[in-house]
């Protein structure tokens, strides 16, 4: 388990000397919550175990099933020491609570969380530091309230304790931490470890609020600040109402992690991360706010110098927003030139405080990968790219963008993104609802944004509406094409089953014309329907041996008791050929003709003496074709050969799963994008959808992997963009600061 995540482990704490006596109400909550720990624990493993079976009932190979179930049965096995452990180490903590001091690692505690370290990640450990810090900033969000008086509260009761330096065993870090050191036991891989985690969040870490609140009630039962108030922000008005604009420019100075206490992007462990890293790139620099010539910007500021910004200087009108390509703004240099061109009541220079400037560097970096973001259809792109000063107003108006998942306007940008994945260059923009949508929400943020956040609510909420009706449809029109590909396909797989079968059978055996031609033209119907239906009738065996036993009749026995075996087979032959014919409705008018050629056939065939047999005898040399046979083997080991060389493909092509979008890269140097709407097994056959629903092309495995070995086929990602985009934000800041 990684440990860059913030997640820390319980024997970084211990020490001799560490535990404290507890007070009665904390040994109340401690019991409660142990106990309420437990059974919340207990059921987030049932969840895993419906969870992974469903999965292992789902999966396409065997192998796959087999590492879901050896997955269930390693935690069976070992989730009642999981859940013991994740209890007793629960207990630790309260036994032994950790200061807030002791979750910033110190150079000579260990491992310093440093831009080196964090580069050294392994993927699976950096997925699980995603998941965890992700865990953790949501309940730090949502229960940040329950979780400040709380932290006050145990400030309060545990000796030495103090506001500086405050004590809170139940921080949701702790938890996690304590869950993530007892779940080391379960030697799984990442996917299902992920699994586990999810479970873990649903069930465990999203009920620590009813936990939070029973602290909070025993603590206040016991005379523990009774009425709780929280002054934080009364004693920064007084500080700003005292020292005027200089309490206002010292607080934009603070660091990123003095930020929680209005519910800033401070609690977001990714965001911090980012600070930690942008204010590295800052180091041996002073502080703009010591400069006395200086007169720093402050929030509130910046927004109006951005509001009055004319939008012709940032190359968008108010007209066809979609014309041109992407457009890109120098965010940095827009500021700048607005603060060239800004005088001070104080005669100063005015310049940026250090959080506003990386403020406006993160949101430059993020529309930076959103315009190279290949997974976005270049119109939409377009159109996202006008979104990036009114995006800049909206960080500096509420700075909680990065931190919440739910923010409106991130939301909105999210929906934006993952609306368009399927548009394609070929779509009509003058004709499209979807663009047409697109566009005039861009517009409405253009002209309409003020600082009002609830514009980005409305917004969102209107195309939800939209796409809801859109899909709908959509959905519809994709299961109508979904069902008529798979009856289409099954009828092709049987008929080509049908023929293939009776061709390799007549092959291998010389049958009278007329013979051939009722069982290629009469009996292949009988075959076809038999096996269309064989899954309810059973048919297609009895079917198979109706051809084998009538070609085996047609040849003349010589032993006793073979035409002994003739004479038994031949009636019941004879009645399942004509009742299968008459099915199908064969040459109804002639039926009886070719019924009485039939029987004669046989008949001349049972009469065959032994010189008719050793006739036969060389012909059978004769069909044995040694020639072609060599051929088709060739043919065969060229074809095993191409499929080794595609066989890493093969593994891309099986992670695509049904809803997930591709682009096609045609060789005229076209492209269009699909979404994968249905697997049919039988006929190892992928059938791609438009966002209409509406069929557009099928391929099979191997020829999808030769499309992607060729460079033709790509896979587009559908996590949410602005979540991507932070990811890779972080990533570059990380190899810039190695």
């Amino acid at each position: 388990m990684n440990k860059q995540s913030g997640i820390h482990y319980l024997h970084e704490h211990k020490g001799p000397g560490a535990a404290v006596p507890l007070p009665q109400e904390v040994v109340r909550i401690r019991d409660t919550v142990v106990a309420g720990l437990g059974d919340l624990l207990q059921g987030a493993f049932d969840a895993v175990d419906d969870s992974l079976f469903e999965l292992a009932n789902n999966a396409r190979s065997n192998n796959e099933q087999n590492r879901y179930f050896e997955a269930m049965r390693e935690i069976r096995i070992k989730r009642k020491g999981v859940e013991k452990h994740f209890q007793t180490a629960v207990a630790h903590l309260f036994s032994h609570p950790p200061r807030s001091s002791a979750t910033i690692a110190a150079p000579e505690q260990g491992n310093p969380q440093t831009a080196d370290s964090l580069s050294l990640v392994h993927n699976d450990d950096l997925e699980e530091q995603v998941a965890l810090n992700a865990m953790v900033t949501k309940s730090r969000a949502y229960f940040q309230g329950p979780l400040i008086q709380l932290q006050t509260r145990f400030s309060v009761v545990y000796p030495g304790a103090t506001a500086e330096d405050p004590v809170n065993p139940l921080a949701p870090e702790h938890v996690c931490g304590a869950f993530v050191e007892a779940a080391q036991a379960l030697e799984i891989q990442i996917r299902e470890r992920l699994i586990v985690l999810k479970q873990f969040d649903r069930y465990v870490v999203s009920n620590l609020g009813m936990l939070l609140d029973e602290a909070n009630r025993i603590l206040i039962q016991a005379g523990v600040i009774p009425n709780f108030r929280y002054h934080g922000k009364t004693s920064e008005q007084a500080k700003q109402k005292e020292h005027g604009g200089q309490a206002q420019t010292r607080e934009n100075n603070a660091d990123y992690n003095a930020q929680p206490q209005t519910g800033s992007p401070g609690d977001e462990a990714l965001f911090e991360q980012i600070g930690q890293l942008l204010a590295q790139q800052r180091s041996g620099h002073a502080p703009r706010s010591a400069d006395p010539n200086l007169h720093l910007v402050g929030a509130a500021e910046l927004f109006q110098l951005l509001t009055s910004l004319p939008r012709e200087s940032t190359n968008y009108t108010s007209g066809n927003l979609s014309a041109g390509e992407p457009l890109v703004v120098d965010l940095r240099s827009v500021v700048e030139h607005l603060l060239r061109n800004t005088s001070s009541t104080d005669g100063k220079k005015p310049a940026l405080n250090e959080v506003d400037e990386d403020l406006i560097n993160l949101v430059s970096m993020l529309f930076e990968f959103i315009l190279d973001d290949y997974n976005l259809s270049a119109p939409i792109q377009v159109l996202i790219s006008r979104l990036q000063i009114p995006i800049l107003k909206v960080v500096i108006k509420d700075k909680s963008f990065f931190s919440k998942a739910n923010h409106p306007a991130r939301k909105l940008l999210n929906s934006l993104a993952r609306a368009g994945i399927g548009w394609s260059e070929s779509d009509e923009k003058t004709r499209d609802k979807l663009y047409e949508h697109i566009h005039t929400i861009v517009l409405r943020i253009l002209n309409e944004f003020d600082g009002d956040i609830t514009l980005f609510e409305k917004l969102s909420e209107e195309f939800d509406q939209f796409l809801s009706r859109e899909n709908r449809k959509s959905s519809l029109v994709e299961q109508r094409t979904r069902e008529s590909e798979r009856g289409r396909i099954k009828s092709q797989k049987a008929q080509e089953t049908v023929d293939q079968l009776l061709q390799d059978k007549l092959a291998k055996h010389r049958v009278p014309d007329s013979i051939r031609h009722i069982l290629l033209h009469g009996w292949s119907r009988v075959m076809f329907l038999a096996y269309l239906r064989n899954d309810v009738e059973h048919r297609w065996n009895q079917s198979v041996k109706v051809v084998d036993d009538l070609i085996w009749c047609l040849h003349p026995h010589l032993e006793d008791d073979e035409r002994d075996q003739w004479v038994r087979v031949v009636p019941g032959l004879l009645k399942s050929l004509r009742a299968g014919l008459e099915e199908v409705s064969y040459n109804s008018t002639n039926l009886d003709e070719m019924m009485g050629e039939l029987k004669h056939e046989l008949t001349e065939a049972f009469r065959a003496h032994a010189l008719a047999e050793a006739k036969e005898t060389p012909s059978e040399l004769e069909l044995q074709e040694d020639i072609p046979v060599v051929q088709q083997t060739a043919i065969e080991r060229q074809q095993e050969l191409e499929d080794a060389a595609v066989a890493e493909y093969v593994t891309q092509v099986d992670a695509i799963d049904v809803g997930n979008w591709v682009e096609f890269n045609l060789v005229n140097g076209t492209s269009f994008r699909c979404k994968l709407s249905a697997i049919i097994e039988e006929a190892d056959c992928f059938v791609f959808v438009n966002r209409m629903g509406l069929k557009v092309i099928e391929k099979t495995r191997i020829e999808l992997a030769h499309e992607m070995r060729r460079g033709r086929l790509t896979t587009l990602e559908q996590g949410a963009l602005v979540d991507r985009a932070l990811d890779a934000v972080m990533g570059s800041l990380r190899r810039n600061s190695g």
